[in-house]
């Protein structure tokens, strides 16, 4: 059994801050479960623009409000607390947070830890590079 509180990884190499959003990621592939789960808070009036081409994830929204645009589809869908989305198709997809957005997002196959976008919104394929943590 594994029980962690946010303040473990907070500070750590698995919180990663970038000006759009930060993450602190909770499970991560290190713990050998197949997924990975995190907290994400997308910052208000900023534009984040993503493709899992590599993970797929979904994401659960506890607070916040703002704006789901679907690139592939052109749709645009109003999410906030109690909305989930799946990106099963590996949508390119934009976040519009109209308020600060907190959100749990669960990733397959499980993110490191360390990750950040590339150019193109992508997560890259990480190895684990280091033992599993307790």
């Amino acid at each position: 059994m594994i029980v962690r509180n946010i303040d473990d990884v907070t500070g750590t190499k698995n919180h990663v801050d970038t000006p759009g959003w930060y993450s602190r990621r909770i499970v991560t592939a290190h713990d050998r479960v197949g997924f990975s789960v995190g907290e994400t808070v997308l910052r208000a009036g900023t534009v984040n623009d993503f493709w899992y081409a590599n993970h797929v994830e979904a994401v659960y929204i506890t607070s916040g409000e703002g704006e789901l645009y679907d690139k592939d589809n052109d749709e645009t869908h109003k999410i906030g607390p109690g909305s989930m989305y799946l990106l099963n198709g590996h949508e390119k997809h934009q976040v519009r947070p109209k308020t600060d957005i907190t959100c749990v997002c669960v990733f397959n196959p499980p993110v490191v830890g360390t990750e950040v976008h590339d150019e193109h919104g992508v997560y890259p394929l990480l190895k684990i590079d280091e033992p599993d943590r307790a």
